[in-house]
């Protein structure tokens, strides 16, 4: 499959990195507009979308999109879809047994999604699951951001 996608010189690869980290700009922002907020859900599922598109893509690039769309969901009080994409996040996680920064990611999203929709109880048990892979991992910089999300539901 080919990664150029017409005759300018964006890839797939650089097309859903421009993406992610627009839809990262548009989180981060306290007031988002309602244009805003519908360009990030856009956004988001174009640089999940040209992921799949890029032929060298890897589980871990597939856990990453759904941990977004999950997080964008939860963020727009969308919690049903929000728990949808963290299942996902978490079963590819699982699967492929990516690192634990990434599976401790996906069971942070799920947590957040099922707080999302008041379900206190499968909430905590997935923030657990997250603070057990948080353990496992080496670098104390994605330790601390970890944390941070994590206290953040």
């Amino acid at each position: 499959m080919e990664e150029t996608i017409n005759q300018n010189s964006f890839t797939h690869r650089e097309l859903a990195a421009s993406c992610f980290n627009k839809v990262w700009d548009l989180l981060e922002l306290e007031n988002r507009s309602q244009s805003e907020t519908e360009e990030m859900v856009h956004l988001c599922h174009s640089s999940f979308w040209h992921w799949t598109k890029v032929e060298s893509h890897t589980p871990r690039n597939i856990s990453i999109g759904y941990w977004q769309l999950s997080r964008v969901y939860a963020v727009i009080g969308q919690g049903e879809t929000a728990l949808d994409y963290a299942k996902k996040c978490v079963k590819i996680s699982l699967e492929a047994e990516v690192e634990p920064f990434y599976i401790a990611y996906a069971y942070e999203a799920l947590s957040r999604a099922y707080a999302k929709i008041n379900q206190s109880t499968e909430s905590l048990a997935a923030k657990t699951k997250a603070y057990d892979y948080v353990k496992e991992v080496k670098f104390e910089e994605s330790k601390d951001m970890l944390l941070k999300d994590l206290d953040t539901i």
